[in-house]
């Protein structure tokens, strides 16, 4: 056994137990249990033992607290009177096989009192009530001290049969045994009833925290270290609306805690209402940042958290018995995950859907993929609530009318924000109210020599040497390069004291972000870092990026470099803000934009004052003027101009998903889009009923839908639509409609001649048509590629149409009599990058053999693993390519991952990229199970640059997994046990209760 508790020898448990019974025996008015006479009534406060306390000698037991009995000839009844706490328990000190066998003696105990209760006594597991006698009183006198004493044999028996229960529970594996955190796991399932039936009821009271349990709000304090709500949050939380579960759109400026409202009423949603949730967020890293971070609430509070962003999630999701699911997903993924819920008539599962940043509704394709996607979600379901969240919202009533929804907004920003512009050597402060909207606020009082002003004209140097390193800073640059540049130029003119700022902790990051890039470091940061100070854009790799944020939120970095997508990302505020240039590009910017930005101005709880600064020249001024003081732009619809990602998109899903059967019922779903809401203002020339019967002959001419003949009254009507073999396909592949002609014909001449000496072929056809459009191919690179392919695979290139001698031409520049579609040329180019990621995984050396930046190669490799999971479903739905499934199983899991294949069970974990992988692998963590059980704080110690939240994060994601999975499992498995309802021989269940006895496996 162990605790000390070894053997069965004089200071075993059992001694103890035996001389504790013998101490008993000799005393029974102590309480312990003795044979009593009957009586006809029940036993009263003068024949009943009193309850006494002894206090045992012996070190290794606390004080034992004996419990009232009363006897009578049928029944050994108890009644228990003890107050447990954990320094006053024996089970507290005692092995968990003896604890688990106390436990289970205490429980069959609770039960005696009934008068249906059998003649019982506390017995092990393994033994039953007729193994034990149980002598009956012969005389209806009180036995003495001395007759008890006489009966060795009785008080043997309990000896016996303790051993014999603790030798066989000692054999079995048991878990450990914690009475405190039964005791919290009773009160956490006590309070979610209690919330459930207040959110039934129309009552005021709303729980402990929001109608949710208080655990809810010990995990917000532990792992958020929200203490408190603001004032704005509780007014939200607490609207008539949300309570009669009506949709409601609700924006705020950055930062005001607008995420917290949308995670307690998704909490909500989840324990009291027992539905799923949906959560809709615009960029992957967000999505795996809001993956890590409730992935611990979900193992706290029994809720599954699935990702559902580039080659993840899987449709239909699994269909949960138990634990409801948050699906948190990117637009793309929670159009597919929609669609499947719809198809299979599960939409009803949804009890709720968050979309945060709502104002991406009108921008572009993306736009168009979402207000599809919640336009289905409002006709479908009457029960799915949508909650809408942004900070940059104008035309708000469009939208409400759209969804249906209330309007709740606030200035509110816990941080004060004020805005400057900066002219020449002045600063002015931006105000509404003044004239020219803006007054005098300061001069830039700085003294640059002859050689820094030529350097940095607009006195950047001068501008962020104020505010770091004791605070931390974010510059805005127009464009990638522009923001390498910058950082690279202060870093020359900054004091040699901003090298000492932290010197031990830019070292350790510096060497961590060299061990992340495989040994290698761009120049660029290895100059930069030392002072502080780093660039962030799209051109680094995933990995860079997140420690690069990770050093910046913890102060080792106090400056950032960066372009206008930090803004929309990851949350990282700093005290001042800079903008370089009113331009992102060549574009002016957009007053949304300038809003997104300088609302990164000021963190809570850190600074006091949030100060953003627009650097201008003279001639942009009169535009900059507008700029801050405009209202912001309106969204609005792109369903009409995004032709085949757009309205053509929905038409195929309303017919395929039989949710419109006709050009009329589709007239009718568009009345209700967020187009049709605006289709006077959008397209005074044609009508709803004209556009959308464009689209649907566009869908026909494409081979996607065909008419269907339909009798009435005898006479043939050509009015019904029907989805074609190819219509289906390419709405299970969410395919963009553009591209889903040239894809059949692709994969049909594929199967011609396909190559599978290696990886070429396949990966060539799922290389993503939407980025070839960006690829410039460096022919004489292209060549030395071409040239290092083996015989095979250069008949990949022949096969598609692409020759040695038309790459050597172009690589000379000689004269080419017949030209090769561009696209084609392109795409293989791209496909040769993948391959050689997939050969050397990589990213650094193929950029720089393919002269491309890292983080465009490591986009390149996401696009294809997505696009590489849609061609996988394309291809499920027609029989012809059925030899591609299982091929295309495989290449979509390399291309996702692109790592050795041990480390592919480890990256499967939400937060753990390459290299945390690789560290993890070598530290002997080779499972997700090992990640689950690891202890957070060994962690740390074990793994290099790994902070106490990461690996928290890491556990907490990896629990999950290992959860979802294994109930996956005992869900096929109960699903393949019972018994089909239609089994011949059976007789059908005539109530609920038989219908539960027939799904009981025999």
């Amino acid at each position: 056994m162990c605790d000390g508790y070894d053997s069965f020898a004089e200071n075993s448990f059992l001694a103890h137990v035996d001389d504790l019974e013998q101490k008993y025996m000799q005393f029974p008015e102590c309480g312990i249990i003795t044979a009593q006479p009957a009586f006809d009534k029940p036993c009263s406060k003068s024949t009943e033992t009193s309850e006494s306390e002894i206090i045992a000698t012996d070190g290794n037991l606390t004080e034992v607290r004996t419990r009232d009995y009363c006897h009578s000839p049928k029944t050994l009844s108890l009644q228990e009177n003890v107050t447990i706490e954990p320094g006053d328990d024996l089970l507290y000190d005692v092995p968990c096989s003896q604890a688990l066998y106390l436990e289970k003696t205490e429980d069959s105990t609770s039960d005696l009192n009934k008068p249906s209760a059998k003649e019982s006594y506390p017995l092990p597991s393994h033994q039953n009530l007729n193994e034990i006698p149980v002598e009956q009183p012969q005389e209806k006198k009180k036995l003495s001290p001395k007759s008890t004493e006489s009966d060795p044999s009785r008080r043997r028996s309990l000896k016996d049969r303790l051993k014999s229960a603790m030798t066989g529970n000692a054999k079995a594996q048991t878990p450990k045994f914690s009475k405190r955190k039964q005791l919290k796991e009773a009160i956490l399932s006590e309070e979610i009833n209690v919330a459930k039936r207040t959110m039934e009821s129309s009552s005021d009271d709303l729980g402990p925290f929001y109608s949710l349990p208080s655990k809810v709000r010990d995990l917000f304090v532990q792992y958020k270290g929200i203490k408190k709500l603001y004032d704005w949050q509780h007014t939200c939380l607490t609207l008539t609306c949300l309570q009669q579960r009506k949709n409601l759109i609700y924006s705020l400026p950055t930062s005001g805690g607008k995420t917290l409202v949308a995670e307690i009423l998704m909490l909500q949603e989840l324990l009291c209402r027992q539905k799923s949730v949906l959560m809709i967020l615009p960029y992957v890293a967000i999505v795996q940042e809001k993956i890590s971070s409730l992935s611990s609430f979900g193992v706290e509070l029994g809720f599954h958290v699935e990702e559902y962003a580039g080659s993840k999630g899987r449709f239909p999701p699994i269909k949960r018995r138990g634990k409801k699911s948050l699906y948190i997903a990117t637009i793309e993924k929670a159009h597919g995950l929609v669609n499947s819920l719809i198809e299979d008539g599960r939409i009803n599962e949804l009890g709720l859907v968050v979309v945060d940043e709502l104002h991406m509704i009108g921008e572009g394709s993306r736009g168009a993929i979402l207000e599809i996607t919640l336009a289905k979600i409002l006709y479908t379901s009457k029960t799915t609530q949508i909650i809408g969240m942004s900070a940059t919202l104008n035309n708000v009533e469009e939208l409400q009318e759209f969804l249906k929804a209330d309007y709740y907004t606030s200035k509110f920003r816990p941080v004060e924000l004020k805005e400057y512009l900066k002219i020449n050597d002045t600063i002015y402060e931006v105000d509404i109210k003044a004239e020219k909207g803006y007054t005098f606020s300061r001069l830039l009082k700085c003294k640059y020599s002859d050689n820094l002003k030529k350097m940095d004209p607009d006195h950047l140097v001068a501008l962020v040497t104020e505010v770091i390193p004791n605070y931390s800073c974010l510059v805005f640059c127009p464009t990638k390069k522009n923001c390498e540049n910058v950082a690279d130029m202060i870093c020359k003119f900054l004091n040699k004291d901003y090298l000492k700022h932290r010197e031990k902790e830019k070292c350790d990051f510096l060497k961590n972000l060299k061990n992340v890039s495989n040994g290698s470091l761009c120049p660029v940061l290895k100059r930069t870092i030392p002072f502080g100070v780093a660039y962030h854009h799209s051109g680094l790799t995933n990995d860079e990026r997140k420690i690069l944020e990770e050093a910046y939120s913890t102060g080792v970095l106090c400056l950032l470099t960066c372009t206008s997508t930090l803004a929309a990302g990851v949350n990282l505020p700093a005290r001042r803000v800079i903008l370089r240039a009113p331009y992102i590009a060549t574009q002016f910017l957009k007053r949304n934009q300038y809003q997104q930005m300088i609302g990164r101005a000021g963190r809570a709880g850190i600074d006091t004052v949030g100060e953003s600064i627009l650097i201008l020249q003279e001639k942009d001024k009169h535009l900059v003027l507008d700029l801050v003081n405009s209202p912001l732009e309106n969204c609005y619809s792109h369903l009409g101009q995004e032709i085949t990602k757009g309205i053509q998109s929905l038409l195929l899903s309303l017919i395929g998903l039989k949710i419109a059967r006709n050009l009329e019922g589709i007239y009718d779903f568009m009345c209700g889009t967020f187009f049709g809401i605006q289709q006077k203002s959008l397209s005074e020339e044609k009508s709803l009923w004209e556009i959308s019967q464009k689209a649907l002959e566009g869908l026909i001419e494409k081979g996607l839908l065909q008419r269907q003949s339909v009798c009435k009254n005898g006479e043939e009507s050509q009015c019904d639509l029907q989805i074609t073999k190819l219509g289906k396909a390419s709405l299970k592949g969410t395919l963009d409609l553009a591209y889903c002609d040239i894809l059949y014909k692709d994969l049909k001449k594929g199967l011609e001649g396909l190559v599978l000496e290696s990886y070429l072929h396949l990966i060539y056809l799922t290389t993503p048509y939407d980025m070839v459009s960006q690829c410039r191919p460096d022919w004489m690179i292209y060549l030395s590629r071409f040239n290092y392919l083996s015989s095979a695979e250069q008949k990949v290139a022949a096969i598609v149409g692409v020759s040695e001698s038309f790459i050597t031409k172009k690589a000379s520049g000689q004269a080419i009599k017949k030209e090769v579609d561009k696209n084609i040329v392109n795409r293989l180019y791209l496909s040769f990058i993948l391959y050689a990621l997939l050969k050397e995984t990589n990213v650094w050396s193929v950029s720089e053999k393919f002269n491309m930046s890292r983080g465009y190669v490591q986009a390149l490799l996401s696009g294809a693993a997505s696009f590489s999971s849609c061609v996988l479903h394309f291809c499920e739905e027609l029989e012809e390519f059925w030899v591609y499934r299982a091929l295309l199983t495989e290449l979509t899991k390399k291309l996702s991952y692109c790592v050795k294949a041990d480390l592919v069970p480890l990256m499967e974990v939400t937060g753990v990229l390459e290299s945390r992988a690789k560290q993890l692998y070598d530290a002997g963590y080779k499972t997700v199970a090992h990640l689950a059980n690891a202890d957070p704080e060994v962690l740390i110690r074990t793994i290099d640059h790994l902070s106490r939240r990461q690996a928290k994060q890491i556990v907490s994601s990896a629990k999950m997994l290992l959860n979802e999975k294994a109930e996956a499992l005992q869900e096929e498995v109960e699903d393949l046990l019972r018994p089909p309802p239609d089994t011949p021989g059976t007789v059908a269940p005539s109530s609920k209760n038989d219908e539960l006895t027939q799904d009981v496996p025999h």
